[in-house]
């Protein structure tokens, strides 16, 4: 790294001035492919970034790991940084975050979302990210869920995210969560994407069982289930608690009676399909 590397990283405002003026390059790049302007980015200093800004330091540039200085203030939850580097000309550039490959690794709400930084999300929503865009890992929805972000997770689906979005895996969300340990933020999540989902329950009217199929869920007559997806091939999905082990799993849609959600103090009703 050069001198202005360090200045920058330590928010160093004044050195960052005069090693600019002294023609100190603001797109010098470290072993790292490290920027002045990524490494102030990434450790929130807005006077320092405003400053190398003002030198014509690019936000579109990229280190070794792909990410932009926005992406940086993102992952790291620098909102006031992250909302100066989308006023500028290249927003449009900074939340597409194109690859040259084709395949995107992550976006600035991905990375915001992992981190559970909500304020950066808002903002990145107000400047018109895709909130859809996917990565092998899925949505930012995704990754919220297997992080555990509840708020983040009600935030996003509140902002119009998809919920139905399979990962590389052909894994929503809800399975997503669903691989968590019994914590409490995965319990509410899984309510959350539920409720999102509006799946209805559902009565078995006789046994099912695949043990062989690790796709499959086993049933018996009368069991309640959640369905979450029904497809027109006849395959449905559901969820099922037993001995407070929830299990996910595919299953035949003629296998069970759909139930409709009962009003406060009512029965469920039975809907014949």
């Amino acid at each position: 790294m050069r001198p202005v590397h360090y200045a920058a990283w330590q928010g160093k405002l004044e050195p960052v001035r005069l090693l600019l003026q002294a023609g100190a390059n603001p797109n010098e790049m470290s072993l790292d492919s490290e920027t002045p302007l990524h490494l102030a980015s990434q450790y929130g200093s807005y006077s320092v970034v405003e400053a190398l800004l003002q030198y014509d330091a690019d936000p579109t540039a990229k280190n070794k790991q792909g990410k932009t200085p926005l992406d940086l203030a993102a992952e790291f939850g620098k909102g006031s940084v992250a909302e100066l580097l989308l006023k500028g000309r290249h927003c449009t550039t900074l939340i597409a975050n194109t690859s040259h490959t084709g395949v995107t690794m992550h976006t600035p709400l991905h990375l915001a979302a992992k981190n559970g930084h909500s304020d950066v999300i808002r903002t990145l929503i107000d400047a018109g990210i895709d909130l859809n865009r996917e990565t092998p890992n899925g949505t930012a929805l995704h990754e919220a869920a297997l992080a555990g972000k509840s708020e983040v997770v009600r935030l996003l689906i509140m902002s119009g995210i998809d919920v139905h979005k399979k990962n590389s895996h052909s894994q929503t969300a809800l399975d997503i969560v669903n691989k968590f340990t019994p914590t409490r933020a995965a319990q509410d999540i899984k309510q959350i994407l539920r409720e999102a989902i509006g799946g209805c329950q559902a009565q078995a009217i006789k046994d099912y069982s695949r043990i062989h199929d690790r796709s499959a869920i086993s049933f018996k007559a009368g069991d309640i289930l959640t369905v979450l997806e029904r497809h027109p091939d006849g395959r449905w999905k559901g969820s099922i608690m037993k001995g407070g082990t929830e299990s996910i799993g595919y299953f035949p849609g003629d296998y069970v009676q759909l139930i409709s959600r009962p009003p406060s103090g009512g029965k469920n009703r039975i809907i014949h399909i």
